[in-house]
């Protein structure tokens, strides 16, 4: 959560996307996620957990 809001004040002020990712060594990708939410959006399961067919 820290990192989040350093990496969003960073850019607010002036930094690259680029320049952030390099820095705070994470992928451009992740600035990019970070910048288009104001919140993480936590984690989300893709699928539903699978559950044995038999009761046995």
């Amino acid at each position: 959560m820290e990192l989040y809001r350093k990496v969003r004040l960073a850019c607010r002020d002036g930094m690259s996307e680029r320049a952030a990712a390099r820095h705070f060594g994470i992928s451009r990708e992740s600035v990019k996620k970070m910048l288009s939410f104001s919140v993480p959006p936590g984690y989300r399961r893709r699928a539903e957990i699978k559950r044995p067919k038999l009761d046995g």
